[in-house]
């Protein structure tokens, strides 16, 4: 997938006998939705967290509020995010200086003086800002708002050339499958030959999607329920020794299963071994 961050704007300035054009970068609304979805990331062990993203004139640009967060969060988090825009500065740096003493700063009507708002800054220029409200106490208002400002690296990146059609020799194919492995890693989707000789770890991933197609043998999987002892083992992906409750189902060669981002999945028994071709497409995520 790709998406468009910024649009680039041409501006006449007036001047002398020929005109001007310079470029400046404006803040897209798919960019707004990426940003705030890594910011959805960061908040899933918060539960709850709502998540503004502004322009560089603090205009509400996209909004998201996890389930479960108490109604305020949505104006909170967006003052917090129009400080950091039209004042070009995180609102920690205000809390901090009213801490220190600058106590005049609460008299500043346009301010909202509280951790949470980060701006955006693409080649030294703030073009937005993301607010966070409502998160498990305000260092971790700070930590999502960052974390998603983060994610902008990424998206600024210059666009990688289109993918061509890949093919996999059926050698290539056979001996992933003898032990395990990926067969192609691209920006958005990775594509396992997996095997699996015993029962595994439950499992959650944040942001993958994973299709199955069961070549051979067959298993018993349990997906959704709750993991009581979940735990993260690697950026977005979270593992615990079962799952309680959920359904249970027998799979087998033919069966496809498709199990979206943020649900639990284990394979409960194996009977070895238990081939299958796997795809993981990444998405926003979500926890239930």
């Amino acid at each position: 997938m790709n998406f468009r961050l910024f649009l680039t704007m041409s501006l006449l300035v007036a001047g002398g006998a020929h005109a001007q054009l310079a470029t400046s970068k404006v803040l897209t609304l798919d960019a707004a939705r990426r940003i705030a979805a890594a910011g959805a990331v960061e908040a899933r062990s918060d539960r709850t967290s709502g998540i503004a993203i502004v322009d560089a004139g603090g205009a509400l640009v996209y909004f998201e509020r996890l389930d479960g967060t108490f109604p305020a969060a949505a104006a909170v988090s967006l003052d917090k995010a129009r400080t950091a825009a039209t004042f070009q500065h995180a609102t920690k740096d205000f809390e901090d200086a009213i801490h220190n003493g600058r106590g005049a700063l609460t008299g500043v009507k346009e301010m909202t003086p509280l951790q949470g708002g980060v701006p955006i800054v693409v080649d030294g220029k703030v073009i937005g800002a993301v607010g966070v409200s409502g998160a498990s106490s305000a260092a971790r208002d700070e930590a999502i708002a960052r974390a998603a400002v983060a994610s902008v690296t990424l998206l600024v990146a210059e666009p990688t050339k289109a993918a061509g059609v890949t093919t996999l020799p059926a050698s290539t194919v056979k001996a992933g499958f003898a032990k395990g492995s990926v067969l192609l890693d691209q920006r958005d989707y990775q594509v396992h030959a997996s095997r699996r000789d015993s029962a595994g770890k439950a499992e959650v991933h944040q942001i993958d999607t994973d299709v199955f197609y069961v070549l051979e043998g067959t298993a018993t999987l349990v997906t959704g329920g709750k993991v009581p002892d979940l735990a993260p083992t690697a950026p977005h992906e979270l593992r615990g020794s079962r799952i309680e409750g959920g359904d249970v189902r027998t799979i087998g060669p033919g069966d496809v299963v498709v199990v979206p981002s943020g649900t639990p999945h284990w394979f409960r028994e194996v009977k070895a071994p238990v081939l299958y071709l796997a795809v993981k497409v990444a998405g926003d995520g979500v926890i239930q």
